[in-house]
């Protein structure tokens, strides 16, 4: 009886000795995670992102097609593949630096993003927008970059008129002029997902009088501190 009561003992310590072990091991994966997690939180603030905003013109007009960054080649292809325009120019590259999780807003003031007949005198205004950007991993494990609130904006002088000159006499054919201009409200909002440092195709817009439009294409890629 007492050396019944004995093993009994022995296997109630050792059944004890197994839980104490098990808990100190889920203690320390427990720890290690949270120690790991942290770590990788600590990654993520440090990360830098560099966005790129191409804004790309396609017009039927002939003009002298001017050449394209070589990293939008794909982009182009599928332009070319999708819309109806002869030609494509890059009117403007938008690089911007932004925080992983961060935000950014941008106003300028640039040449007419349509053709007109007197470019110098009618500059367009624009603004761009992310509400967020945060880089994260996929199931697959490929790096997705999450863009929030995307807004591009721009007010675009279209020529919808010619004015007659105030020195032309009374009863006579009018000879001269200037154009009338009025400046037309423009843009897209959306939220969007990427891949890193490959080029998407955000949005057309369509602006002008002979269908041009503009091709807003967005990329973004890790940089250092």
């Amino acid at each position: 009886m007492k050396k019944r009561k004995f093993l009994m003992f022995l296997a109630l310590c050792a059944g004890l000795c197994l839980m104490a072990n098990a808990s100190n091991i889920q203690a320390q994966d427990s720890s290690t995670s949270q120690a790991a997690t942290k770590q990788a939180e600590t990654r993520d603030e440090d990360i830098n992102l560099d966005t790129q905003l191409y804004l790309i013109v396609g017009t039927n007009q002939d003009v002298v097609e001017s050449k394209l960054p070589a990293q939008l080649d794909g982009v182009v292809k599928q332009l070319r593949a999708a819309l109806p325009f002869k030609n494509y120019r890059l009117a403007a590259t938008l690089l911007n630096r932004v925080k992983n999780e961060g935000r950014l807003d941008v106003k300028w003031i640039g040449g007419p993003l349509a053709p007109t007949s007197t470019p110098s005198l009618t500059p367009s205004f624009s603004n761009f927008s992310i509400r967020q950007i945060r880089m994260h991993r996929s199931s697959d494990g490929q790096q997705i970059i999450q863009v929030q609130g995307f807004n591009f904006g721009a007010r675009v002088p279209i020529q919808t008129g010619q004015a007659v000159a105030s020195n032309t006499p009374a009863g006579s054919f009018p000879t001269g002029g200037f154009p009338t201009i009025n400046y037309e409200p423009t843009g897209v909002a959306t939220d969007i997902s990427l891949r890193e440092a490959e080029p998407v195709i955000v949005g057309t817009l369509t602006v002008g009088t002979t269908n041009e439009a503009i091709i807003l294409v967005l990329s973004a890629k890790r940089t250092g501190k």
